[in-house]
């Protein structure tokens, strides 16, 4: 199976980075929301309509987790 190459060079990329890196709350066009389950801890934000990152904040870092449509991620 051949993998999905995403381009990752847009505005709305940068500005979830910047939002996390800076520790500011993300515009709510993204969704960020807290995830339950088997997901319990990690958060997650929609960079675009159907590409969601799932993340982890800690003190220090941010652990960029998944990068995939929603399908991939949760069936």
């Amino acid at each position: 199976m051949a993998k999905q190459v995403i381009h990752l060079a847009t505005a709305e990329w940068a500005e979830v980075l910047n939002c996390l890196v800076q520790k500011i709350q993300l515009p709510e066009k993204y969704r960020d929301h807290a995830l339950t389950g088997n997901f319990r801890g990690y958060r997650d934000c929609h960079i675009k309509p159907d590409l969601v990152l799932v993340y982890k904040l800690h003190d220090d870092e941010i652990e960029l987790h998944h990068l995939k449509t929603h399908s991939e991620l949760f069936g």
